[in-house]
């Protein structure tokens, strides 16, 4: 370990005095990855679409719940005036057409509430009718029913509330599960982006570099061929290494633009003219267990509620095949009181009783077996689920085990890389001293350059790799494993209506 700090220092002071962070430009923004990736999820778009998302499925739950809930309305017509001919059936069969003039206005206030455990409905009501006829000039008539209660029942129907309270929770819990995911995701994403920038920026630096050390070494060959010391065809070489240094140089700033334009673009900053990335840490402490990463995974991720949210569905539907399959009834129990009379008083003066029961039934004689269809159908739907949701479950469970296993690999994959850095920067350094001193040929000078700068892009690679895994370790299990904690963002990036 500490090796590793000492190359680590080694190769940070070598990046720092090769891009000269100690120097930046005022107008340079310089910013490490867990500040790209805060960035990213709080002013990026992709951050603005899952919280839209999430708030859209926070009303959609809202209003499932309203369904369990008093609901209490005002009805009515005023005015319901009307003056037309209508056609009238006499005895001996034929039509006249008689004047219609007149007025008929109602309010009605209701309320019910609907039972989840039976799937019926209480409801109430209160009513004020007035009929005005304008041809005969009588007085206008008033029917009340100052207060009624009643009970629809359907039988042997499907309990559509009785399933919404078992189902509609968990896609709320998947939409919450979902949200923290999809922050999780645009973490993954801007840290994409950030490595590309940084190999981009490393890969510019390594160019300049190698540019400065090419032309150092031309003039130094170019006096020991003054001297007789080098041929013609080793300076005509090192002319070569220098023009494709000098395009490796502008290829290099081109990339470095493209990339640092992608990641502002991505993070919402696109008003940030330079960007200085610097070199991420290592997570080198941090320990995952793969039965902990399982266990926070089925507690956490949309996915495994979804597991028993689709198999709860496929339920529902064989019920739903069932209840609708044979004897369908309904039954209606009204009490109440109703009066008419010439004036308002009198319309609720002594009311009378007002009874209502019935039941209302359609028993299918022949549908052709179309019943037994759609019954067997949706069995055989809830069967193929089952199945579908153990072969996820499978793939859930096989795709933790081969990020934890990853992380693990790329833990030691940054070790190696450092100490490969180190050892091809050293050699380069030794190989550019006797290549000076006239120890060292062109070639073999040459294959140090190439296998320094390689070296380098490597290290970056393997930090690239290790955070990857890293943030799809947060992604897949919902947890912080450095914090020892659940990653929830009920109170961070949500509006203040949830």
């Amino acid at each position: 370990m500490n090796r590793y700090i000492i190359y680590t220092c080694l190769f940070l002071y070598q990046f720092i005095s090769v891009t000269g962070v100690s120097q930046v430009h005022p107008d340079t923004v310089a910013l490490s990855l867990p500040e790209v990736v805060e960035l990213a999820k709080s002013a990026s778009i992709a951050s603005k679409q899952a919280l839209t998302t999430r708030e859209t499925k926070y009303w959609e739950y809202r209003t499932y719940r309203s369904n369990y809930q008093p609901q209490l309305s005002l009805s009515g017509t005023l005015p319901g005036y009307k003056k037309t001919f209508t056609e009238v059936l006499q005895p001996d069969g034929t039509i006249k057409f008689q004047s219609v003039h007149n007025n008929n206005s109602s309010l009605d206030l209701s309320f019910s509430q609907s039972i989840a455990a039976t799937g019926g409905t209480i409801f109430g009501t209160t009513q004020l009718q007035r009929f005005d006829d304008f041809d005969r000039k009588n007085d206008p008539l008033y029917n009340s029913t100052p207060f009624g209660i009643g009970y629809n029942q359907p039988l042997f129907q499907f309990n559509q509330l009785r399933w919404d309270r078992k189902i509609a929770p968990l896609k709320y819990k998947e939409s919450v599960q979902a949200f923290t995911e999809d922050m999780e995701q645009i973490a993954i994403q801007a840290s994409s982006y950030y490595f590309v920038l940084l190999l981009a920026q490393v890969n510019q630096q390594i160019a300049e570099t190698n540019l400065v050390n090419t032309r150092n070494i031309l003039r130094i060959a170019n006096e020991k061929y003054k001297l007789g010391k080098l041929s013609r065809n080793e300076i005509l070489q090192l002319q070569l290494e220098q023009l494709k240094s000098e395009k490796a140089a502008g290829v290099a700033r081109r990339d470095r633009e493209i990339a640092s334009l992608n990641l502002r673009s991505y993070i919402g900053m696109q008003h940030m003219d330079k960007i200085l990335l610097l070199l991420p840490g290592t997570q080198t402490r941090m320990q995952v267990s793969i039965d902990k990463a399982l266990t926070e995974a089925y507690e956490n991720r949309s996915d495994a509620t979804a597991f028993i949210r689709r198999v709860a569905e496929a339920r529902r539907d064989v019920a739903k095949a069932r209840g609708e399959n044979g004897l369908n009834a309904t039954l209606k129990m009204q009490l109440g009181y109703s009066k008419s009379g010439s004036s308002i008083s009198q319309a609720y003066r002594s009311p009378q009783e007002q009874q209502e029961v019935q039941v209302a039934f359609t028993i299918p004689i022949l549908d052709w077996g179309r019943s037994k269809s759609r019954t067997k159908t949706a069995e055989a739907n809830l069967q193929f689920t089952n199945y579908a949701v153990e072969q996820d479950k499978q793939t859930f469970a096989q795709e933790i085990l081969t990020q934890v296993t990853l992380y693990d690999m790329m833990r030691g994959q940054v070790l190696l890389t450092a100490d490969a850095d180190s050892i091809a920067s050293e050699k380069y350094r030794i190989a550019e001293e006797k290549y000076i001193l006239g120890n060292f040929g062109i070639t073999d000078l040459s294959i140090a350059f190439q296998e320094k700068d390689q070296a380098k892009r490597d290290h970056i690679m393997a930090l690239r790799d290790l955070w990857s895994s890293y943030y799809q370790l947060r992604y897949l299990s919902l947890y912080d494993f450095e914090q020892q904690q659940k990653i929830t963002y009920q109170k961070k990036y949500t509006s203040t209506d949830f």
